[in-house]
């Protein structure tokens, strides 16, 4: 489906040095806020407590947060449970506090604010069980990386196949980079949305060099950089349909999702950006300097037609 075909190709790789070039440094700063800052690990990484209450109307969140900030817990994570009137809210790990003491602190601000509170469960996610899923998490991530590495190798020539793996981790990164600049809570549902991301990036990036290999076999008196410019200008409606549809919904979901889903859809739309800019002015000119050509794709085509052998496709 196309709403629009541009008939004169754009000439992206005109400006491949330049965005490498952005696309280096801000790789460089985003490595080096992570060494610096540091990610910012939510309570499912670093243990703490967590209370279930529930009102007899819909809980006030904005009014349940104010009342656990004017105790000095500012890092409390508050959302709606199940319904309106049930209330799940996280607390980190206080050195100076057992979880006695803590959950009781909670409870009588929250009994000031609201009298009518009811206190249902106080649980506690120790620093073991936090060390465990960040062990999982990690490995689940690298599991993801491999796995789109493999594929990646075997349906491409090397030379695309890295560049496209340069670009994937390139959106980790800079995703990555983001949250420990601006020290954002990174929990599971984060790590959950980097591993959405690295999909959805591939999927581009697939799409874009599919068509360049499609064009190696048809344009064969164009160049390598006609060829690759002309498999961008023609997936171009495509990318603008798909990614602004998907926007949409992350979008809705930054704007009107709650606290719950805020990071995760942050993180969805710092990668999705992202992955549209690497799939296009990253993969790509990472490929031309990676010296990609006709005989890299399809093998020598006019030696095998002058020997009367046919086409070798890839």
């Amino acid at each position: 489906m196309e709403f629009f075909r541009i008939k004169k190709d754009i000439p992206f790789m005109s400006y491949g040095r330049l965005t490498t070039t952005i696309s280096l440094l801000t790789f460089i700063l985003a490595v080096f806020f992570l060494t610096t800052r540091g990610l910012n690990y939510g309570v499912d990484f670093t243990g703490g407590t967590v209370m279930e209450v529930s009102y007899p109307h819909a809980a006030d969140l904005e009014g349940i947060r104010k009342a656990i900030d004017g105790i000095g817990l500012n890092e409390a994570t508050v959302q709606n449970f199940g319904t309106s009137q049930d209330v799940l809210i996280r607390l980190p790990i206080k050195k100076d506090l057992s979880i006695a003491q803590l959950s009781e602190e909670v409870s009588t601000a929250l009994r000031a604010a609201d009298n009518q509170v009811e206190i249902r469960r106080v649980e506690s996610v120790g620093s073991q069980v936090g060390d465990e899923l960040f062990e999982s998490g990690a490995l689940a991530l690298l599991i993801v990386i491999f796995g789109i590495a493999g594929y990646l190798a075997m349906r491409f020539e090397w030379r695309f196949a890295l560049s496209a793996i340069i670009a994937n981790m390139h959106d980790v990164i800079i995703i990555l980079g983001f949250f420990a600049f601006f020290q954002w809570d990174f929990s599971l549902t984060v790590l959950a949305a980097i591993m959405a991301v690295l999909g959805y990036s591939v999927n581009e990036s697939v799409v874009v060099f599919d068509r360049v290999r499609e064009n190696f076999r048809k344009m064969r008196k164009a160049g390598t950089v006609e060829v690759i410019d002309n498999a961008i200008t023609r997936t171009l409606s495509r990318t603008v349909i798909t990614h602004t549809l998907t926007l949409t919904m992350v979008g809705s979901m930054l704007l009107f999702g709650g606290e719950v889903l805020h990071y995760f859809s942050l993180a969805l739309t710092i990668g999705i950006l992202f992955g549209i800019y690497s799939s296009v002015l990253v993969a790509c000119p990472v490929a031309l300097l990676l010296g990609v050509s006709r005989a890299n794709l399809i093998g020598n085509i006019d030696k095998k037609k002058n020997d009367g052998e046919g086409e070798i496709v890839a």
